[in-house]
């Protein structure tokens, strides 16, 4: 094994082919992405993953030699010892504002859930558990490789200021950007709809994050307008704080720790082969880069997409998609706005999958499909998972409705996993 190699060689854009090198720093989007052009992402290029040598207590000191932000910091001469002390230093800032650190969250078979799914004892329902994560969710692993990037690119003397973080979220994902910003002591404003609830806003606020209520206006283009709001804001000078691969390709890099840990912890418990994920689909970065990374290291594991019937922008790209050798080239034709986005998985109602060239991708290399759930398998599965002990939200228990969805088709032995995450607020 060479101790020294870096994986991540940079950055490309899925839709114009535009390379990026990895020591650029703040390369958060192609550069030939404008305001009215928004339909590229930047995609790591990596070579061979370098298996860890062993595994630190950080899951991001784990896998340093595999993760962008560390080999943007190598290329400008920050060693792992002190990138790993970069690491352990905002972890343990994160610990002292929300109790909970990048550790490898639980993973381990559901006896309950999978008997409740009529499954044998050859097979099952193998459970990832990010409730007890960072904020609750797999969110916060997006965010803390932007963070981490930013770190060190201050440390290098590469930004001499700290801009301040924006994101577009009412939910898990402005929880763990203000869990994160309030450890950094870096200012973050919040977008959110003018319908999110005041309980919540006053947990953004006590983390001293600045909310801003995001009402339409007559002059909005389609989409969400508390996403308009946040790229007014960077557009202005804030960095993205964000989950969208297409508004901040970093996000992609650290989510991909969530795969590599379920192909180790596979592994460990002595699954040969896993036979199907589902993974709960709104904006779409996570199910792109679990997907990335699942199929890296266990192989084609078949990923399942899930939507709910009454959002489903990523089944009906998936569709139009349909022959189309690079889909990405087609964007804008291919995802456009869901109208009138409506369930009790609140969570995944983006009106658009951000990241659906990374999702088709994912699902087309394992040979897996895009699943909808009904609403009453939504609200089956979020019933059964806290009859199972898993105390997360009806966004975070999706992926075990798409479970429902597809059950007829899942042979009794198979293994299968779907990952819970978001607590229920």
């Amino acid at each position: 094994m060479d101790d020294t190699r870096m994986a991540v060689i940079g950055w490309r854009c899925a839709t114009c082919g535009a390379e990026v090198p990895v020591a650029t720093p703040l390369a958060f989007r192609c550069p030939n992405a404008t305001a009215t052009d928004r339909c590229h992402v930047l995609q790591i290029v990596s070579g061979p993953r370098v298996d860890p040598p062993e595994r630190q207590p950080n899951t991001f000191a784990t896998d340093d030699q595999n993760l962008a932000w560390a080999a943007f910091a190598d290329a400008h001469g920050m060693d792992r010892a002190r990138r790993n002390e970069l690491v352990e230093e905002l972890d343990a800032a994160i610990r002292v504002v929300d109790d909970a650190g990048f550790v490898a969250t639980p993973f381990a078979r559901s006896a309950f859930l999978s008997d409740e799914l009529g499954l044998s004892a050859r097979g099952g329902i193998w459970v990832k558990d990010e409730t007890g994560g960072v904020g609750g969710s797999q969110k916060a692993r997006f965010l803390f490789s932007i963070l981490l990037h930013l770190r060190a690119a201050q440390e290098l003397g590469l930004l001499a200021e700290r801009p301040p973080l924006a994101i577009a979220s009412c939910g898990n994902a402005a929880l763990a950007a203000a869990i994160l910003a309030k450890a950094a002591d870096w200012p973050l404003d919040v977008y959110v709809p003018t319908w999110m609830s005041d309980g919540f806003g006053d947990r953004l606020d006590e983390l001293g994050a600045r909310v801003h209520r995001s009402e339409r206006r007559n002059d909005d283009p389609a989409g969400d307008p508390a996403m308009l709001r946040f790229r007014d804001a960077v557009a202005e000078g804030s960095v993205p704080f964000t989950v969208q691969g297409p508004e901040n390709g970093l996000c992609l890099d650290g989510g991909r720790t969530l795969g590599w840990e379920v192909c180790e912890q596979a592994a460990a418990a002595g699954i040969a082969q896993i036979d199907r994920v589902f993974i709960q689909v709104g904006g779409g970065a996570f199910a792109a880069a679990v997907g990335a990374a699942m199929n890296d290291v266990c192989g084609p594991a078949p990923l399942f997409a899930v939507q709910t019937e009454g959002c489903a922008p990523f089944e009906r790209a998936w569709r139009r998609s349909e022959g189309i050798e690079h889909p990405a080239e087609n964007w804008a034709q291919i995802m456009t706005v869901w109208d009138d986005p409506s369930s009790l998985a609140d969570g995944i109602l983006d009106d658009e999958t951000y990241d659906w060239v990374g999702v088709l991708e994912a699902v087309r290399s394992s040979g897996g499909r895009p699943v909808i759930a009904t609403e009453e398998q939504v609200r089956e599965a979020h019933a059964l998972a806290h009859r199972a002990g898993f105390e997360a939200s009806p966004t975070g228990t999706a992926g075990l409705a798409g479970v429902l969805a597809a059950r007829t088709e899942i042979g009794d032995d198979e293994q299968i996993v779907v990952v819970m995450s978001g607590v229920t607020r």
